[in-house]
């Protein structure tokens, strides 16, 4: 069966995304500093991990809802300070806001627009994440036809649930979807679990964990359009 959908994970697949979220973090660090003082100023990096840590622990419904789960930490970090529920509830979104405004201002790769305009004229595209980017706030957004989080499916990748909806949302069979992506277990594990071909970002150079392998693997997304027509063919 030809090739007919692309689809995609987001971070350090399409840019590296760890730039985005250091200025992301200090943005919402700047304005909790300034708008709720004592929330966050006692703790250093150590005890703050800590807090989030407990956090998650309470709350292991929202593993796949980084939004939500962020949300309730800045909640509960702010009521830990002695802020009342509703000053916990308005810092929290408040200081999300500042971290989502800095958290979409990503840097694509080098040669990733010439790519996917390539690429967006021969295939339907989408876009498959466990974070909270948006692409459709990225520079990449003309591209894209579809996008799946895993805040909105209910579950994240490796579960088969952004998959499925890629593949209902297409209106095609597994055999005609190539997944791309960074992450082996998510990524790569999760597509294969219901059929999709495979093709693993291996940007930095890692070494292939084990398991059974990507149907393809590029170190530059240059070498994405040649290794899908390799797989169509």
């Amino acid at each position: 069966m030809p090739i007919e959908v692309i689809t995609f994970d987001l971070d350090n697949t399409l840019w590296d995304v760890e730039p985005a979220l250091l200025r992301a973090e200090d943005a919402q660090r700047d304005w909790l500093l300034q708008h709720r003082p004592g929330t966050i100023d006692n703790y250093d990096h150590e005890g703050l991990w800590e807090f989030k840590k407990q956090v998650w622990k309470r709350h292991p419904e929202l593993l796949h809802n980084v939004s939500q789960m962020r949300l309730v930490t800045l909640r509960e970090l702010q009521l830990a300070a002695g802020f009342t529920e509703e000053e916990a509830e308005t810092g929290a979104e408040h200081a999300f806001a500042a971290f989502l405004t800095e958290r979409h201002k990503v840097q694509l790769y080098e040669e990733a627009l010439e790519i996917l305009e390539q690429l967006a004229g021969r295939y339907t595209l989408g876009a498959l994440t466990n974070g909270n980017a948006d692409i459709y706030k990225t520079d990449a957004a003309e591209y894209f036809d579809f996008a799946f989080l895993a805040e909105d499916i209910g579950a994240a990748k490796p579960a088969p649930d952004m998959f499925q909806a890629a593949l209902a949302h297409a209106g095609t069979t597994p055999d005609c979807i190539v997944h791309v992506g960074d992450n082996p277990d998510h990524d790569i594990k999760g597509a294969q679990g219901v059929g999709m071909y495979t093709v693993w970002m291996n940007g930095r150079n890692h070494s292939w964990p084990g398991g059974r392998r990507a149907d393809a693997e590029i170190r530059n997304l240059n070498e994405l359009p040649a290794a899908v027509e390799a797989l169509a063919g």
